[in-house]
């Protein structure tokens, strides 16, 4: 037996990295500053670099996390208590908590089985009832039936995109702003047809993507998040919030040219990214399409090499996507296995395989069946399949040994529990 340990995930950090941090270590400035600004700059050309759907800047606003990036999102769209937002069930908390930051609604949404991913069909169905009064509902589901739905917030899961040119016929259908999570899918490409020419994101006009460079990303930053929108007022709100609400940030006011005054002017908060993390960013930005290519080589690795296993299925893939493949997700055949899945993670882990599940549905957890009284049985599609859901260690710098490590497991595993 083989005594190698694999990590679920290791940071790709190289000295370009250290020499970035201990140079602004020396430079005296620490928080927001000249580092930002730069990382804020080449993040959004490196997200516009490719085309846009719609014309106009691309504004980048870098903050402390994803979650920050969301949250300033929905703020700066106006997201007022008792409305509703279409949120995905299959994804982490973030995405619906934000929403209940504002005292709103998440209107969750079942997944698509193929992809899990928000199934807009199902979204359709629940928008239809959207400002009406809540007729026949009551005591929990009372609010969420009642509630006008203004907001869509797709989740793009593993790094693998939705279709982009559906979500905004979708949202221009029921007058929705788009807020998309994108905290696994950078860089990605798509293409809407097979002579288009890829594109790496959505950024309309009404819309704001958000990103996430905590330490097991597609980039990272330590911690950290990126929100960005060609929106320029969008961009000014968040902004603007980021610190305090203070019309002055500390480095304009702390600057050789800059005025010790500032005003408050709105109820804000403190989401600012700092620059010793953005000192990493800017690297790990510069390596992102590098990192992803050994991602997506090892993803093809384990695709030949499970590929015969009746035990379990292999994430799917587009031919108008490139992934980020921030995932490798697996799926059990329960019917072949004589096992469940929490004993097949239990396996891996007694190999010496890190392995994770994205994610248990938030239907499933207690604060919004408490909340909300949300049943598994609403979401059928989402209920079943995170009981087969495996994501297997990925990461760019995974040696040859370890890749071979977790193959070797997963088959022997197969083998000596297929039904």
């Amino acid at each position: 037996m083989t005594n190698i340990q694999v990590p679920f995930f290791r940071p790709a950090l190289q000295e370009d990295e250290v020499n970035e941090v201990v140079a602004t270590l020396r430079s005296g400035w620490l928080t927001s500053g000249p580092k930002v600004k730069r990382f804020e700059e080449e993040f959004a050309a490196a997200v516009g670099a490719n085309g846009l759907t719609t014309k106009g800047k691309v504004h980048a606003v870098a903050l402390n996390s994803g979650t920050a990036a969301l949250h300033l999102a929905v703020e700066a769209l106006g997201l007022k208590p008792g409305q509703g937002v279409l949120v995905p069930t299959m994804t982490f908390a973030a995405t619906a908590e934000v929403v209940r930051y504002q005292g709103a609604i998440p209107i969750l949404v079942d997944c698509d089985p193929v992809t899990l991913n928000m199934d807009l069909e199902d979204a359709g169905r629940r928008a239809q009832s959207r400002g009406q009064a809540a007729k026949g509902a009551k005591g929990k589901r009372k609010r969420e039936e009642a509630a006008e739905i203004v907001g869509i917030m797709p989740v793009h899961v593993g790094g693998t995109l939705m279709e982009l040119d559906q979500l905004e016929r979708f949202a221009k259908a029921y007058r929705l702003w788009v807020v998309e999570d994108a905290a696994h899918a950078f860089p990605v490409g798509w293409r809407p047809n097979a002579e288009a020419p890829w594109q790496q994101r959505s950024n309309g006009s009404q819309s704001v993507t958000c990103y996430s460079f905590y330490a097991n990303k597609t980039i990272t930053t330590g911690e950290g998040g990126m929100a960005v929108t060609s929106n320029a007022r969008l961009a000014e709100r968040m902004r603007l919030m980021s610190l305090h609400g203070l019309s002055a940030d500390a480095w304009g006011r702390y600057s050789s040219n800059g005025s010790w005054d500032y005003k408050i002017v709105a109820p804000g908060y403190k989401y600012n990214l700092t620059d010793i993390a953005a000192a990493i960013g800017i690297h790990q930005l510069g390596r992102a399409e590098a990192m992803r290519r050994e991602r997506e080589g090892i993803a093809r690795k384990y695709r030949e090499a499970l590929a015969s296993l009746d035990q379990i299925e292999l994430p799917a893939e587009a031919a108008n996507r490139i992934e980020s493949w921030h995932l490798f997700a697996i799926r059990l055949r329960l019917k072949s296995l004589t096992i469940d899945r929490d004993e097949f993670i239990n396996e891996l882990k007694r190999a010496g395989v890190g392995c994770s599940v994205h994610w248990r549905p938030l239907h499933l957890h207690p604060y919004y069946q408490k909340t909300f009284g949300w049943r598994a049985k609403d979401f059928p599609v989402a209920s079943a399949q995170w009981k087969r859901l495996v994501s297997l260690p990925i990461f760019p710098g995974m040696r040859d040994d370890e890749i071979d490590h977790v193959i070797r497991t997963v088959k022997r595993i197969c083998k000596r529990h297929a039904r």
